[in-house]
């Protein structure tokens, strides 16, 4: 496949046509593992390659290393570690952990498991009576976003306000100024502005005052590394705000999806419940919530799979395609709980793997075994159903299901 095709196969996928099935296009894609873009920009889809870069130092998170300047949604504010290299990246991440997990709060995590079994208890019941469940507004939404709003400190009844500042925010993240109108980069400007403003109205109320929450935690945290600006803290509570539940809906819902589409797994699931430790994991490299690193920076040149990427060049990590590669997995458009060798790109990897990772397995881990415990002969609606129309966050906007 020569170069000039590749960019056809690049818009194929960001398509929204492609959506529901973007995976035949990644095999046409890593036909060429650096594929070089009309724009200057450089496309990355296969295992090898991903993870060399992740793990690469000359690879940056930071918008200011590109040489052509990119359209932004961020309206100039205070990065979050996500966007920033080491040692700011490290030192922010470091503290957000301090309250988020090991070494200090060991057990927050696991401490969460009674909670969160007894939040999809509650939803679950909810479906009784319902002639059709949808699983994301009935269960996969609702489910992670009174989680993170819990650990946060963010009032749950805040929510109808600040989902539709999360909307416009995804909607802006894969923002391409050739093919969209300029409002969906405006609307993520004005809704990063609107969700900061109002994290910041929290935030000053927790100075000074005690607390379990995280942003009470960093509010008033003076440990190794010193305390958090305001700034960093509304950068950090925004990020986990948004990570904290886009991302475990799409895998819970692609879970759901995959069992209803596999039912032979299903009915392991509910003989076997010790399986579902594995199915997620399965589940993060088949159907992944993250397709798409829509940019990285080249610090200086890097040469890889015999190809030269220029410093400064923007580099666009194709995960779920990494995540496919036969030369990596075996069969691996085969979804198979019992997979052992399975380092899948679905948290990302190296320093900048998924924060929230333990989080999002063990809230997927106590849905899909509930939902398979207590659903009665589901099936589909629709399928394909209809998916949301980032291919970055990719997964259904509904998925509407019946019991017998």
């Amino acid at each position: 496949m020569t170069t000039t095709e590749m960019p056809d196969t690049l818009h194929r996928i960001l398509d929204y046509s492609s959506r529901a099935d973007p995976y035949p296009l990644y095999a046409e894609l890593r036909e060429t593992p650096v594929a070089p873009q009309e724009d200057g920009s450089y496309v990355v889809s296969t295992y090898r390659e991903i993870t060399e870069l992740l793990h690469d130092p000359h690879l940056s998170s930071d918008v200011r290393n590109l040489s052509r300047p990119m359209p932004s949604a961020e309206g100039g504010t205070t990065p979050a570690f996500i966007n920033l290299d080491p040692p700011e990246h490290d030192r922010l991440r470091r503290m957000a952990m301090r309250h988020f997990g090991p070494p200090h709060t060991p057990g927050l995590v696991t401490g969460l498991e009674p909670d969160l079994t007894a939040i999809v208890g509650g939803l679950i019941d909810d479906f009784a009576g319902k002639e059709q469940i949808d699983i994301v507004d009935d269960f996969a939404y609702p489910f992670p976003v009174t989680v993170i709003c819990h650990l946060l400190g963010v009032p749950r009844e805040d929510e109808p306000t600040f989902r539709l500042w999360v909307n416009d925010i995804i909607n802006s993240i894969d923002y391409d100024p050739r093919t969209d109108p300029k409002e969906k980069l405006d609307n993520g400007v004005q809704a990063r502005k609107a969700l900061r403003q109002y994290l910041g109205g929290l935030l000053e109320q927790r100075h000074g005052r005690p607390g379990d929450d995280l942003l009470t935690r960093l509010a008033n945290d003076d440990g190794p590394d010193g305390r958090m600006t305001d700034e960093e803290i509304i950068s950090t509570a925004n990020l986990l705000l948004i990570a904290g539940h886009e991302t475990t809906v799409n895998l819970i819902t692609n879970g759901m999806l995959t069992l209803l589409r596999h039912p032979e797994v299903l009915q392991r699931l509910r003989d076997e419940p010790d399986l579902v430790v594995p199915l997620v994991e399965e589940l993060l490299r088949y159907e992944p919530p993250v397709h798409i690193i829509p940019w990285r920076a080249a610090y200086s040149d890097i040469t890889l799979a015999d190809t030269v990427i220029p410093k400064g060049s923007q580099i666009m990590l194709m995960l779920a395609s990494g995540s496919r590669d036969p030369n990596r997995f075996h069969d691996p458009d085969h979804f198979d709980p019992d997979r052992r060798d399975n380092q899948h790109l679905g948290f990302g990897s190296g320093i900048h793997l998924c924060f929230g990772g333990p989080m999002a397995r063990l809230e997927a881990q106590i849905a899909l075994s509930e939902l398979a415990r207590r659903l009665d002969g589901p099936s589909l609606v629709a399928d394909p159903p209809p998916y949301r129309r980032s291919p970055v966050l990719r997964g259904p906007i509904h998925l509407h299901i019946e019991q017998t």
